[in-house]
């Protein structure tokens, strides 16, 4: 199958490409995308996401798993864990260094599809 015009998704998918070969280093895989993007959505949306939360989530894996890729995510500098109001508990927050990050997902769909 050949076109000569590319979709604006496969356009999309090339500029992440690149965006993700400028930031050697900070490349997630999918587990870790997918668990950022919950960090995110819960954060724009103004509601504290705890570990316990994120560990309920089966989809990431086991309690285990959920904690080494938290731990990833943290050593990259995509999040970091503050303790609750009440201190018994930790939230999970995106850094400046993940919301920067979408800002350039962002810029990287608008681009595609300005494109087509």
């Amino acid at each position: 199958m050949s076109t000569t015009k590319s979709s604006c998704y496969i356009r999309f998918l090339n500029l992440i490409d690149v965006l993700d070969r400028i930031n050697p280093g900070k490349k997630l895989d999918s587990i870790e995308e997918s668990l950022l993007d919950k960090i995110i959505l819960s954060f724009h949306a103004e509601q504290p996401l705890l570990v316990g939360d994120l560990i309920s989530m089966s989809e990431f894996g086991s309690q285990a798993t959920l904690h080494g890729r938290l731990k990833n995510l943290s050593a990259m500098g995509y999040i970091k864990m503050a303790a609750n109001e009440d201190g018994r508990k930790k939230e999970v927050v995106p850094t400046k260094v993940a919301i920067k990050r979408y800002e350039e997902i962002s810029k990287c769909l608008e681009k595609a599809v300005k494109a087509g």
